[in-house]
């Protein structure tokens, strides 16, 4: 099954060509493998197995860094797992983070089956729970005023892309944990 909405590697290689030093924690598979397609090695602090933490842990960056941007690259189904984690980003509203949910509409990394995002409203849920800035994003046009909000406006805000369905060649980044961790908290700490 095929849809006509945004190629996902190319929407995610322009949105991450504009985000300077900002630091990027993407979800396990897709967003992982498009950071590392676009060359994000040190600046990305993915996880292996780590689904539905992805905002919870942009958000302990954010929170940690106050003088780094942050941007959270989540998948719609990781996004569905950490719902709550709205509410928490909407309390803490840490002005230095920013969220993308690539939203396919499926579940990607189990198959492909249907997902909940085809009812669900990501920006109205995140508006619900207290994120002042919300986008949807449906054609490339748009990407020029998604980076200016994503990684110049204040945030929180959270912008949700509708990606197409789509296999695409796996650059796999480090999996080696420890060193993952070490390269990132360089890179965290000295901008």
């Amino acid at each position: 099954m095929t849809s006509n909405y945004l190629d996902r590697r190319e929407f995610t290689a322009a949105v991450l060509a504009e985000r300077g030093d900002t630091l990027v924690v993407p979800s396990l598979g897709a967003p992982t493998w498009d950071c590392a397609a676009a060359g994000l090695t040190a600046e990305a602090l993915h996880s292996w197995g780590g689904m539905g933490l992805a905002l919870a842990t942009a958000l302990g960056v954010a929170l940690a860094q106050p003088n780094r941007r942050v941007l959270c690259l989540n998948g719609d189904g990781e996004m569905m797992m950490g719902l709550g984690t709205l509410a928490v980003v909407g309390d803490q509203a840490p002005s230095n983070l920013a969220i993308l949910v690539l939203d396919n509409e499926h579940f990607g990394e189990t198959g492909g089956q249907p997902g909940l995002a085809r009812t669900a409203d990501f920006c109205a849920i995140a508006k619900g729970a207290g994120i002042p800035r919300t986008m949807n994003v449906t054609a490339m046009e748009q990407v020029p005023a998604l980076t200016d909000m994503l990684f110049h406006q204040p945030g929180p805000c959270l912008a949700t892309s509708k990606i197409a369905l789509g296999d695409f060649p796996l650059t796999m980044p480090e999996k080696h944990g420890p060193s993952i961790a070490a390269a990132f908290r360089a890179t965290a700490t000295n901008p």
